[in-house]
């Protein structure tokens, strides 16, 4: 007697599901799941269904996607250039086929070098830090042993000992090319305001501002410079304006370490009756929106943050199939924009 053809609804009887469920399996629906998915394909090769028959099974089971973690202390908001650089990593490795998952460093995990509750080593494929300054921390996420990437990193860092492939936006050269525009158009005394000890970024802006000093021989004046710690910055409303009046003589220019500061050095500058351009001028760096909202509109330097995300992502995913590669230090290129915040400097 000759045994019957296999059913669908064999499929389903022999895995205890519904045959309209089996059959979505068998056609690729995207509503069912890659599990129960590949247990339907796994029954129909063992059952010689129809074209199973002679597949294996190997070719056929639907790979469960890998998970990116990105850890980040401050997760970056609409204004921070991280927000469109995560925006296209996620959209990379979406299309590579990974999940990415967000995780929160609080400062007590920094502070006892945990990684975050959410966090298992076992179900990650590669991490991506942002905003992770702590040369101590870094180093605890690299002994996990895991393909990493930091977009940006402790100022200190020191390249042979990190562990990890690092991508950041290029800062020394836009920002030497801005300080130079501003001494070119008459501005002969000039101060840098931002935490050069912050940020890998932060100290390569220092670096390149310095280095326009030095070129057209124009001392360093420490007195007309504001380097507090970063977390100073966002302390009291008035921080700014009370930071100014210390000051005996201002400079003729202030080249900022982003926007942020930019914007309230202005603010704080109005306070005090001064014109902006034309008693003094301020430029950021990171075009962020509100370089673009306030009066007058901010000279700064353009991030290709969509760009940088996606780079990111394929410095990753090419660590991930290839750990044995030397590690990469990656800049992205940086625009200086010029608006009216710097277009009549005081001579």
């Amino acid at each position: 007697m000759l045994k019957e053809k296999v059913t669908i609804q064999d499929i389903a009887d022999a895995l205890g599901i519904s045959r309209n469920t089996a059959s979505k399996a068998l056609n690729g629906s995207d509503t069912i799941p890659a599990e129960t998915r590949n247990k339907v394909i796994k029954k129909a090769i063992e059952l010689k269904y129809k074209q199973f028959a002679f597949m294996e099974t190997d070719n056929l089971i639907a790979k469960a996607p890998g998970n990116i973690a990105l850890l980040t202390a401050n997760l970056p908001n609409t204004s921070h250039f991280g927000s469109r650089l995560i925006s296209g990593l996620e959209k990379k490795v979406s299309a590579e086929g990974y999940n990415l998952s967000i995780h929160i460093v609080r400062d007590v995990d920094r502070n006892s070098l945990q990684l975050p509750n959410n966090f298992e080593t076992s179900k990650v494929d590669g991490i991506v830090c942002i905003e992770l300054f702590d040369p101590e921390y870094s180093k605890r996420i690299t002994s996990l042993g895991l393909p990493t990437i930091f977009i940006d990193c402790a100022a200190g860092v020191s390249y042979p000992e990190l562990e990890a492939d690092l991508l950041l936006m290029e800062n020394e050269h836009s920002t030497y090319h801005m300080t130079t525009r501003l001494m070119d158009s008459g501005c002969r005394s000039i101060g840098f305001v931002g935490d050069y000890n912050h940020c890998k970024s932060f100290n390569e802006r220092w670096v390149g501002f310095n280095r326009a000093l030095i070129e057209a021989q124009i001392p360093l004046n420490l007195e007309q410079c504001i380097l507090n710690p970063d977390q100073d910055f966002f302390s009291e409303s008035d921080w700014m304006d009370r930071r100014l009046e210390q000051m005996t003589q201002l400079p003729s220019a202030f080249v900022c370490a982003n926007d942020f500061i930019a914007v309230n050095v202005i603010k704080a500058l109005k306070n005090k009756n001064m014109k902006i351009p034309d008693d003094i001028v301020v430029a950021g760096f990171d075009d962020a929106p509100e370089s673009r909202i306030v009066e007058p509109h901010l000279s700064t330097v353009h991030i290709y943050s969509d760009e940088m995300g996606i780079t990111a992502a394929n410095m990753l995913l090419s660590r991930i199939q290839e750990p044995d590669l030397p590690h990469q230090i990656t800049h992205i290129q940086t625009q200086p924009v010029f608006r009216d915040s710097t277009a009549k400097p005081r001579q």
